[in-house]
């Protein structure tokens, strides 16, 4: 599993990984809260985002329920390789 880098993260995946430094989160949730920042984006858009985080090793899906989870974030990577 390659893991990404935060050049290769999009505005949105910022943006999720924001939501997630406060807890876990479902889909609904980011985008309900990125609705109230201002950001329209469909939960399927979100969740979409999440997949490709998972696939990349970077959040956890709960046991398959949609919950996510922080496992490595790779915004961290970048700030440690500065």
């Amino acid at each position: 599993m390659t893991m990404l880098t935060g050049k290769e993260l999009r505005e949105i995946d910022e943006e999720v990984l924001m939501l997630l430094e406060e807890g876990r989160v479902t889909p609904i949730y980011c985008q309900k809260r990125l609705k109230d920042n201002g950001r329209e984006v469909t939960t399927q858009y979100v969740q979409q985002r999440l997949a490709r985080l998972e696939e990349h090793g970077h959040v956890e899906n709960l046991f398959g329920t949609g919950l996510y989870k922080v496992t490595d974030d790779p915004r961290g990577a970048v700030m440690r390789d500065e």
